[in-house]
C-alpha cells in the first residue's frame, strides 16, 4: 500500500490510498501551513509503530472523517493534534511540554494516552521535519508517495 500526497494549488491537497497499484480512496486535505494532517499521522504511526488512522485504513477500513472509537487510534489522534500545534508554533516546543499537553488533551477527550517518553517525541519530530523538507520540494500538481509495509496493527 502507498499513500500518495498531491500538492494542490488552492486550499486543498489530496491523499490517495493506493492498494495493488490502484487508487481505492481519495481524501481531501485542507492546507494548514504545515504538512498535511494525514502525513503527520504517517509520521506518528510509522515512527512509534502505533495503529491510528493510517493503520486502520491499511487494515481495510474506509478513510472516513469519523471512525468508530478505538483506544490506540484515539490516542494516536490526540498525539497528532499535539504535533500539529507544535508545527504551527515552529516545531520548537520542549518534548516534556508536548507530553504535558498530550495528557491534558487526552483527559479532555476522555481518551487513554499512549505510553510515551521525550525520546519518542524527538523521534517523531525528526520524521516530521524530514517529511516537511520533502513536501516543501514538491511542486504544485506533483506528488510525494509514502510506502507502507503491512505489519500487524502497526506501520
Amino acid at each position: 500500500m502507498q499513500l500518495v500526497f498531491t500538492k494542490g494549488s488552492g486550499k486543498h491537497d489530496t491523499m490517495d490510498v493506493i492498494r495493488d497499484d490502484e487508487v481505492v480512496e481519495r481524501v481531501v486535505c485542507p492546507k494548514q501551513g504545515i504538512i498535511p494532517h494525514d502525513m503527520v499521522h504517517y509520521a506518528v504511526e510509522h515512527t512509534l509503530h502505533k495503529r491510528g488512522f493510517v493503520g486502520r485504513v491499511l487494515d481495510g477500513e474506509a478513510a472516513a472523517f469519523q471512525m468508530q472509537a478505538d483506544a490506540e487510534s484515539d490516542g494516536v489522534e490526540r498525539l497528532v493534534e499535539v504535533f500539529q500545534a507544535d508545527g504551527w508554533s515552529g516545531w520548537k516546543s520542549a518534548p516534556d511540554d508536548m507530553l504535558d499537553l498530550y495528557q491534558v488533551t487526552c483527559r479532555a477527550r476522555q481518551c487513554a494516552p499512549l505510553a510515551l517518553e521525550a525520546d519518542d517525541v524527538d523521534a517523531v519530530r525528526q520524521r516530521i521535519l524530514q517529511l516537511t523538507l520533502q513536501w516543501q520540494s514538491v511542486p504544485v500538481g506533483e506528488s510525494l508517495a509514502l510506502p507502507i509495509e503491512h505489519r500487524q496493527h502497526a506501520l
